[in-house]
């Protein structure tokens, strides 16, 4: 399919990551994704929806090869490919590879299929659609991220870094959710960068696996670690007799209180003691820890880490597209989940997000407890229209409750009390031309 006409409506979605091994099945967003897809069955528009990469979880599936995934997306979502079939009876549906999917980029069958369904399936890595009389340029983003990237585009035996994470991970991770005392490893699909992973792992199993004698009796001394290493200095001043003040101050002060006043002073003597040893620990493993990291540099073993930054690979893409093809106002791509939307020099850049939950990173106030990842959703469809004074760019949020409350353990929710993450999704924003993007604030 070309390049359509200017007055059509273009709706963006990406990263659905459907299907997967076992628990990678479950598709938490499918209702509100059959009632976004029903509305546009419905629509008198003259519009196209465009799936902008990774609407399959290709990767994830180890059970099954090539075209067999095809059936069996078919067989497990039956009613999303039946509500693809009647939507796309009414507005053009274009489904392009990511690298989730890439597979749909090997195999010409998959092109077959997918028509049998009204999508149209474009095996490039990249389309153009006008707007207006600007052109918005879709990809889906993989291509600048250096642990995704697939130089042998269409080969079915491209295996970037990306695929066997997925392959040996993410699906490992849906084989073996359901053994947890909660169901919460298949989550491992929002976990982004890729880097976080062992973070979250130990995050989930602090808050969710251990049994929850050893972590209540942990969290007393996790939360007063800071303290307790200031005390632990001030101890052994006293100690060389250097300076007795503050322990003669504050047990002094704690003897008024009786035996409470004793019960705090035996738990800030344990916690000073213990800290005190990871203390003397700490020093020499400190030195040991820099050394090796310092011969590590010099051989050059980290220059190409899993690290990828989440805004400037694609600023510079964008920026290139827009000096090569001026026509081209709108970098439009996904892979990183982040809705954002962002002006540079000669157009817009704007990312779809994702309809996987959204994990956000609350690092503990005091002390030193694992960070709480605290989910929300954040879906939305972008829309690209012409408008009287430019192409209009805008998220149209879709609502679905907040993630239950069960996610999180007593203590996860009383450490993020009044810090839940801000999902407003960015707001509505006009390019004129070349050089000029207006924001307009949601009302």
């Amino acid at each position: 399919m070309g390049e359509e006409s200017g007055d059509r409506v273009y709706y963006v979605i990406s990263d659905l990551h459907i299907g997967g091994d076992e628990q990678l099945e479950e598709v938490e967003f499918l209702d509100e994704l059959l009632d976004f897809l029903a509305r546009l069955a419905e629509t008198d528009e003259n519009a196209e929806l465009v799936i902008n990469g990774d609407a399959f979880g290709l990767w994830e599936f180890t059970k099954v090869d090539g075209l067999g995934k095809f059936e069996v997306l078919v067989d497990t979502y039956p009613e999303l490919f039946e509500q693809l079939h009647r939507t796309g009876a009414n507005i053009d549906i274009t489904l392009l590879p990511g690298n989730h999917d890439h597979e749909l980029a090997a195999y010409d069958e998959y092109v077959e299929r997918f028509a049998e369904y009204n999508v149209d399936l474009v095996q490039g890595q990249s389309l153009t659609r006008v707007v207006g009389d600007q052109v918005v340029h879709f990809e889906h983003g993989h291509q600048h991220d250096p642990n995704n990237a697939i130089e042998a585009w269409g080969d079915p035996n491209a295996t970037p870094l990306g695929y066997y994470y997925n392959t040996l991970v993410t699906s490992r991770a849906g084989q073996l959710s359901d053994r947890g005392r909660y169901n919460w490893l298949k989550d491992v699909q929002a976990v982004t960068p890729t880097e976080r992973m062992p973070v979250w792992l130990l995050s989930k199993y602090f808050y969710r696996e251990m049994n929850p004698v050893l972590r209540y009796a942990l969290v007393p001394f996790l939360l007063l670690f800071n303290i307790s290493a200031v005390l632990a200095v001030v101890a052994g001043l006293d100690i060389l007799g250097i300076w007795s003040t503050p322990v003669t101050v504050a047990t002094t002060f704690l003897a008024q209180f009786g035996p409470a006043g004793t019960a705090v002073w035996f738990l800030l003597a344990a916690n000073v003691a213990i800290t005190g040893i990871l203390l003397l620990v700490a020093i020499p493993l400190y030195f040991l820890r820099r050394d090796v990291r310092q011969t590590i540099n010099r051989f050059g073993i980290f220059e190409t880490g899993l690290t990828v930054d989440a805004e400037a690979p694609y600023k510079g893409a964008a920026e290139e597209i827009f000096a090569e093809e001026p026509q081209t106002s709108i970098y439009c791509y996904g892979h990183t989940h982040r809705p954002t939307m962002q002006a540079v020099d000669g157009g817009l850049m704007v990312n779809t997000g994702t309809w996987l939950k959204r994990l956000h990173r609350r690092d503990g106030i005091i002390g030193i407890l694992p960070p709480v990842f605290y989910p929300s959703y954040q879906l939305s469809a972008v829309r690209i229209a012409q408008a009287p004074d430019g192409v209009a760019v805008e998220y149209e949020p879709i609502q679905k409750p907040s993630p239950s409350p069960e996610e999180l353990t007593l203590t996860e929710r009383l450490l993020t009390l009044g810090r839940k993450p801000d999902t407003d999704l960015p707001d509505r924003a006009v390019v004129a031309g070349e050089e000029t993007v207006e924001t307009v604030e949601a009302e």
